[in-house]
């Protein structure tokens, strides 16, 4: 039997508290500790998840074999590195960073240390990735929408690097081919980076890929449509459902899909601790969390190019 993972959480606010409730409840693991910039919270963290409260990401390092960066986006390089220098195994929640000099920086540290880094796109963990991947063979068009309400965590970053990024990532998957073209639009609206986004990506087999995200939606939504020779998907990446309509000789018909519910962020954390410990490469490692990264960064840069453009010719 394989011995327990000694694991910490760096950053317990909405999301992070999340990765620590998991970690102690995982019979592969242990939460050994957390850190986190609010004393307060960390306390109170602690004291729900039976765990050590650490002053300093080094100190938790030294006691941890696995850790979770749930920091704000800009603060992932100065976490992630010392952690590494520790001989931590990171799981890095998306974006990898907020620049691609900030992963390469990761990326060299990590590898010189041969480190499991392994990136928080949950999506990609979601039961509804696991049919997508074995159920779409020839995508030559698809739309998805990501909505969300306004909140001030994530805005550190564009609409682009907080949630668009995870359809970036199903779409890489699915299409497996080179991107050709790319058009961008985005608007602010409550803070100081794009708040609404459209991206449309047009790849060398002919797939065209049409991406929406808003942060400042009344309603969250996460669905995907995919449309391939003969049939149609929709899927719903919430309600974790969709259906599949298919062409037959006697016209149009529509299936329900079956979907074994799970909650992908439990997926993903015991994947990570499963990697880690049979030294395999995580499904969403940090080579492909740099190329998602790239692409949104050149999708936010086309975004910045046409407001400047638009507020100079005003």
């Amino acid at each position: 039997m394989k011995s327990r993972l000694k694991c910490g959480v760096v950053g317990v606010g909405y999301l992070g508290q999340h990765h620590a409730r998991i970690y102690s409840s995982l019979e592969e693991c242990s939460l050994v500790g957390i850190c986190d910039i609010d004393p307060r919270r960390a306390v109170e963290i602690a004291s729900k998840y039976h765990c050590e409260v650490f002053d300093s990401i080094e100190e938790l390092g030294n006691w941890c074999e696995c850790v979770s960066v749930v920091t704000p986006t800009d603060k992932h390089a100065e976490t992630a590195i010392p952690l590494i220098e520790k001989n931590c195994h990171l799981l890095i929640e998306k974006p990898l960073t907020s620049s691609t000099e900030d992963a390469e920086r990761i990326l060299k540290a990590a590898s010189s240390r041969n480190r499991i880094l392994q990136m928080g796109l949950i999506e990609h963990y979601n039961p509804v990735m696991k049919f997508l991947e074995t159920s779409v063979v020839d995508p030559q068009f698809v739309t998805s929408q990501r909505l969300a309400p306004f909140n001030t965590r994530g805005t550190e970053v564009g609409v682009v690097l907080d949630l668009m990024i995870h359809d970036i990532g199903i779409i890489l998957r699915l299409v497996k081919s080179e991107i050709v073209s790319i058009d961008a639009i985005g608007i602010r609206v409550l803070s100081k980076t794009e708040d609404i986004a459209n991206a449309r990506l047009r790849f060398a087999n002919g797939c065209v890929a049409d991406l929406n995200v808003s942060r400042v939606s009344e309603k969250k939504l996460r669905e995907i449509r995919i449309f391939q020779p003969q049939a149609y998907l929709s899927m719903d990446f919430t309600s974790q459902s969709g259906h599949l309509m298919k062409v037959i000789p006697e016209g149009l018909t529509k299936n329900e899909i079956p979907i074994e519910k799970e909650e992908p962020l439990r997926t993903e954390i015991l994947s990570f601790i499963q990697c880690v410990q049979n030294h395999t490469k995580p499904k969403t490692d940090i080579h492909f969390g740099k190329k998602t990264l790239e692409l949104a960064l050149k999708i936010t840069e086309i975004i910045c190019l046409s407001t400047d453009k638009a507020i100079l010719t005003q």
